[in-house]
C-alpha cells in the first residue's frame, strides 16, 4: 500500500510584539527584553485531502488578550485552496482560546481532541484562575455542544487520524496538550503546537510560563525528539523563527502563510 505523504502549511493569524522574556519564561535572567510571540494554525494537504490542525484565534479574543490579529485563518485556508465550510477533519491540539476561535467556520467538520483536555476544561482545575486563564467559557461550551452533536471525538493518548497523521499526548502546557506527527516527503515532522512555544524551550530544556505541569512540559521535549526525524523536523507554535527559516507558501503571496514540510533555511532570514 502506498504511504500517504503530506504537505504542511502554517497560517500566522496573530502576533504580539510587546511580549517580554519575563512574560514567556520562568526565572528569566532578562525579563524586560522584548520577545515577539507569533500565533499559528496549520493545514495538512495530500492531493485533494485536507486536515486542519487548530482553528486559530477569534479577532475579539485577540483584542481582549492584547494580541494583534493579522489574518483570518479561514481566509488563509481559502488562499491555499481549502474551503473551511467543506473541510471534514479538524484536529484540536488543545482548547486554549488562540487555538479554537473559529470552530463554527467548519460546519461540516468532525473534530478530534484529547479526552484528557475535555476532562480538564470541564473539571475542578477550572476553579483555579491560574489554570483557566487561557480558556474562554463560550468556546468550551461550544466544544460540549459539538460533543453532544456527535461531531467531536475525544480520543486516548495516541490515535491515528489518517495514514501518516498521528496524535500523541504530552501534557505540560495543559492537561490534554498533544502533538501531531506527520509523514512528509522529507520524513516525519512533529507539529509540536504549544508543547513548544519557542525553539528555545527545546534547546535550553526550560518550561514556558503558561504551564499546568512543568515536569510533563519538560518530558515532552524527549517525546518530541523521539517522534521527529531530527530537530530540524520540529515545529513550535509561536516562534518568529518559523517565518525566518521557512518560505512563504508557493503561489499564495502572503507573508503570513508558510510552507513547513520543506527543509528549514529558505525563509526571510535567507
Amino acid at each position: 500500500m502506498t504511504e500517504t505523504i503530506w504537505k504542511i502549511y502554517g497560517i500566522r493569524h496573530a502576533v504580539n510584539t510587546v511580549r517580554t522574556r519575563g512574560n514567556n519564561f520562568i526565572l528569566e535572567a532578562d525579563p524586560n527584553v522584548p520577545l515577539v510571540l507569533d500565533f499559528y494554525s496549520w493545514v495538512l494537504v495530500s492531493g485533494d485531502r485536507h486536515i486542519v490542525v487548530d482553528t486559530g484565534m477569534a479577532p475579539q479574543k485577540a483584542a481582549l488578550h492584547g494580541h494583534t490579529h493579522v489574518l483570518s485563518p479561514v481566509e488563509g485556508l481559502s488562499a491555499l485552496g481549502v474551503d473551511a465550510a467543506a473541510a471534514d477533519t479538524v484536529i484540536l491540539t488543545h482548547a486554549h482560546y488562540d487555538h479554537i476561535g473559529f470552530l463554527d467556520s467548519f460546519p461540516a467538520a468532525h473534530f478530534h481532541m484529547q479526552a484528557e483536555e475535555m476532562a480538564y476544561v470541564t473539571g475542578p482545575w477550572m476553579e483555579k484562575p491560574w489554570f483557566r486563564r487561557a480558556y474562554e467559557v463560550d468556546e468550551i461550551q461550544r466544544l460540549v455542544a459539538l460533543l453532544h452533536a456527535g461531531r467531536l471525538t475525544l480520543h486516548g493518548r495516541e490515535a491515528e487520524i489518517a495514514d501518516g497523521v498521528t496524535v500523541h499526548w504530552v501534557g505540560g502546557h495543559c492537561a490534554g496538550q498533544e502533538v501531531v506527527r506527520v509523514r512528509t516527503a522529507r520524513g516525519w515532522v512533529v507539529l509540536a503546537s504549544d508543547a513548544l512555544h519557542y525553539y528555545e524551550e527545546y534547546e535550553r530544556g526550560v518550561p514556558f510560563a503558561v504551564v499546568f505541569n512543568s515536569s510533563d512540559m519538560i518530558a515532552a521535549h524527549d517525546t518530541i525528539r523521539a517522534l521527529a526525524d531530527s530537530d530540524d523536523h520540529v515545529l513550535p507554535a509561536h516562534d518568529p523563527r518559523i517565518a525566518a527559516i521557512y518560505p512563504e507558501a508557493e503561489g499564495v503571496g502572503s507573508e503570513h502563510i508558510r510552507r513547513l514540510d520543506v527543509a528549514p533555511g529558505q525563509g526571510d532570514a535567507e
